[in-house]
């Protein structure tokens, strides 16, 4: 294997990622980041064993172990009732069935360990304040522009700077996201505000006619974390920090159970941001250039992968790097590895708003009907099993 510097726009989780497996291949890497200071958005996430089996084959397992919440199990619960259905264990059967845990983590924890784990290969390696405007790629490398008119030269450059992406820009021009007609809420719950049932380590999701809800513990059970997604047409701004109000929430969740009254009533600042619909790309890669994450398959988050395939990308790109000799060849065999399971789970993701929201769950008898045909055993690990069961070091390669 030839040893490459390697340019990546975007310290996020995949970018990240992506440099601690190519850090420890001994590439040279740079990670551009714009924010002036590290740290994430604060949010939960769900880490299933396709995901968590990179971070063990990284060497993170560990201290991603401190800061998480191990994830009991699975549960739908209705949203007029309360009534609960069992999905599936978690815990010690993912381990026992797919090798590794299912975490769910507050996202700046698990930020914080990728970024110790890059530093600690490379101190200099992330590069902050460092927004890219620009690449120029030719047959012999690749030139990334910074806004303030700093220039780097690679051999390579991995475009992992979200869904407004620039570098997706400069390769295929600009996207034309759709609203999907749904509105997400989002907060971080300190545990001690709830009571015990709503702390207990299941991820919950609460369905109903128009909306879902789903909350889960991190951080060790310290923190709670609440998403909210409702039909509603009035709010198209695509943004993680946009604030709303208590009353607002509550309003959108009118007639909901007690339980998720109580969530929304403890969150201290809700945010608000509308989910756009991007059709997966089917190209990713061009010569030298690629991309990874929510810069190629922006995915509404509705099957708990966003995070998980943006893990799984960086892991691929060092792993095809590692097995090609030819460096473009690599990035084109990365890119044929990973595009139909993205476009598959986009898709799944999708199909799921009108299962989470379906008129059947209106009344609480035919809600059980329906609960009992779509999440029954069967179609529970027809949906999940082929995701989880995911192996990124063992898959086999496209020639």
């Amino acid at each position: 294997m030839t040893k490459q510097k390697i340019l990546i726009a975007g310290a996020g989780l995949g970018g990240l990622t992506a440099a601690l497996a190519l850090l420890r291949d001994g590439h040279q890497v740079q990670v551009f980041e714009q924010a002036s200071r590290l740290g994430e958005v604060g949010a939960g996430l769900q880490l299933s064993a396709n995901a968590t089996r990179v971070l063990s084959l990284l060497g993170v397992d560990e201290a991603v172990r401190e800061i998480a919440s191990v994830a009991a199990g699975k549960q739908v619960r209705l949203w007029s009732t309360g009534q609960t259905w069992k999905l599936f264990d978690l815990g010690k059967q993912s381990v026992a069935e797919y090798g590794h845990p299912y975490y769910t983590l507050y996202r700046p924890d698990l930020h914080g360990v990728l970024v110790d784990a890059v530093r600690a290969i490379d101190p200099e390696a992330i590069v902050l304040g460092a927004k890219c405007a620009s690449f120029d790629a030719s047959e012999s490398g690749v030139t990334l522009v910074l806004e303030d008119g700093r220039r780097f030269r690679g051999d390579l450059l991995v475009g992992a700077d979200g869904v407004h992406s620039r570098i997706r820009q400069g390769l295929f021009g600009a996207d034309a996201p759709s609203f999907s007609g749904c509105l997400a809420w989002r907060g971080v719950i300190p545990a001690e505000r709830l009571p015990a049932h709503l702390r207990e380590p299941v991820g919950n999701n609460w369905v109903g006619p128009g909306g879902h809800v789903i909350h889960y513990a991190l951080r060790r059970g310290e923190l709670v974390n609440f998403v909210g997604i409702v039909e509603r047409g009035d709010w198209t701004v695509e943004s993680w920090t946009a604030a709303g109000t208590t009353e607002e929430c509550l309003r959108d969740f009118a007639g909901w159970h007690d339980d998720v009254q109580t969530l929304i009533r403890s969150v201290q600042q809700p945010y608000k941001w509308a989910l756009m619909v991007r059709e997966p790309l089917q190209q990713w890669t061009q010569g030298r250039v690629t991309l990874l994450g929510d810069a190629c398959h922006p995915t509404l988050p509705f099957l708990a992968q966003g995070a998980c395939m943006a893990i799984e990308d960086g892991a691929m790109v060092a792993r095809c790097l590692r097995e090609t000799g030819d460096p473009q060849h690599a990035l084109r065999r990365y890119q044929d590895a990973r595009v139909e399971r993205a476009t598959r789970i986009v898709q799944g993701s999708a199909a799921n708003t009108k299962r989470f929201h379906n008129p059947a769950l209106a009344s609480a008898e035919g809600a059980v009907a329906y609960v009992d045909r779509e999440w029954n055993e069967a179609r529970v690990r027809e949906r999940y099993h082929w995701l989880f069961d995911y192996k990124v070091d063992q898959v086999p390669l496209p020639a």
